[in-house]
């Protein structure tokens, strides 16, 4: 299906000379003279080779037909990761190169969503939210409440990222699966 290059986003499947290519940044640029170009961005799906290519904002490009659908994951091994799907219960493993960033913030029995073109997993979809535990950051400083300063903070998935100042070591906290950031203190 064609469309204008200007709706093309993260995550999208482009097929581009015969070759599938995933969306792995999308950026509308629009200079104060001139032509407003797309500059997007993309992962080659047989070999991995990214490419970085501009379009007019109003070129047409061919966006894949891509299938959506829930995924369980279940475990990652030296082949890659392992992800079930919970109707068919049908398994299939998805490479390093595809889940990229997105595995340290994989959890046994977490819902994913897979896009699929022809059986083959493209891109993945975390949940926008993930709790994690805070293993380690400075203590808390006393009268140090609302402040606008972070603090750095090491969660139990190895990331790195920054929090308040009155979270300490053993707090659960929700973080946003985009960039790291902290959102808030985990309800749990």
């Amino acid at each position: 299906m064609r469309v204008i290059a200007s709706s093309i986003r993260k995550g999208n499947v482009i097929e581009q000379d015969g070759k599938l290519y995933v969306v792995v940044s999308a950026e509308n640029i629009h200079p104060g003279k001139g032509t407003p170009v797309s500059q997007i961005e993309m992962r080659r799906i047989s070999d991995g080779v990214k490419i970085s290519e501009r379009y007019k904002t109003t070129d047409q490009v061919e966006k894949a037909t891509i299938e959506e659908r829930n995924y369980t994951f279940l475990y990652e091994d030296g082949d890659g990761f392992h992800f079930m799907n919970p109707e068919t219960y049908d398994q299939v493993q998805v490479s390093k190169d595809v889940v990229g960033d997105a595995a340290a913030y994989l959890a046994p029995d977490m819902t994913v969503k897979l896009s699929m073109h022809d059986t083959n997993p493209v891109s993945i979809a975390l949940p926008q939210r993930v709790t994690l535990e805070v293993v380690e950051t400075e203590p808390v400083t006393k009268g140090q409440t609302a402040s606008s300063s972070y603090k750095p903070a090491v969660l139990s998935n190895g990331v790195r990222t920054t929090v308040p100042p009155h979270i300490s070591v053993g707090t659960r906290i929700v973080v946003m699966t985009e960039d790291g950031s902290y959102s808030e203190r985990a309800k749990d």
